[in-house]
């Protein structure tokens, strides 16, 4: 996975995003938590045939957010994202993708199922 340092992007609050498998980060050092993060979502975004991860997630996320499935806000509906929940429930097992099957995340589409760490 390709890692690129830059100052502007991404925008915000974000300091890291994952387009098509390379990395653009705000930070100078990325943990081994954040890059096995990252490489969550690459997987997922090769097994969804790339564009396809995107507009599943932009959909997901628009749901959630439009029929208020969760209370707290924009953090909170970005956490329920099945994506984000599959990367950051598994973040620490620096292993997770040896074993990981595919279309994990699947397990991950429920509303609210998320649990911040």
């Amino acid at each position: 996975m390709k890692i690129i340092h830059t100052k502007h992007f991404p925008f915000g609050r974000y300091s890291t995003i994952n387009l098509f498998g390379v990395l653009f980060t705000k930070r100078d050092n990325l943990s081994k938590t954040t890059i096995n993060h990252e490489s969550i979502h690459t997987e997922q975004i090769k097994e969804m045939f790339y564009i396809f991860f995107y507009i599943w997630y932009g959909l997901e996320y628009i749901i959630i957010r439009l029929f208020h499935l969760t209370k707290d806000g924009q953090h909170k509906t970005y956490r329920d994202v099945s994506f984000e929940e599959e990367a950051y429930n598994n973040k620490k097992n620096l292993d997770y993708l040896k074993t990981r099957k595919h279309y994990s995340w699947w397990k991950y589409i429920k509303p609210n199922s998320n649990e911040i760490h």
